[in-house]
């Protein structure tokens, strides 16, 4: 299960991912139910944990500059 996909910067990212799963599924539901759009939504699926991923990892990187940013001031504020 992917997660809400009308997010504009998920449109940004994965926007070609999304619009060819949207193709597929318009192209019927007895495609979809046989199988026909696990391509689109395995590739689509990728693209987004890809997206997590590197989301995860800014986030990561931003945490450490604030707890050293903290770590910082708290040594400031114990030296004086």
């Amino acid at each position: 299960m992917h997660p809400h996909l009308a997010t504009p910067e998920r449109q940004l990212v994965c926007g070609d991912f999304i619009q060819a799963l949207e193709r597929c599924h318009a192209s019927g539901w007895w495609f979809r139910y046989t199988g026909g759009c696990n391509e689109e939504k395995d590739a689509l699926r990728m693209c987004l944990r890809q997206e997590r991923i590197d989301r995860t990892q800014k986030n990561l990187e931003n945490a450490r500059l604030r707890r050293a940013s903290s770590q910082q001031a708290w040594q400031e504020m114990q030296s004086d």
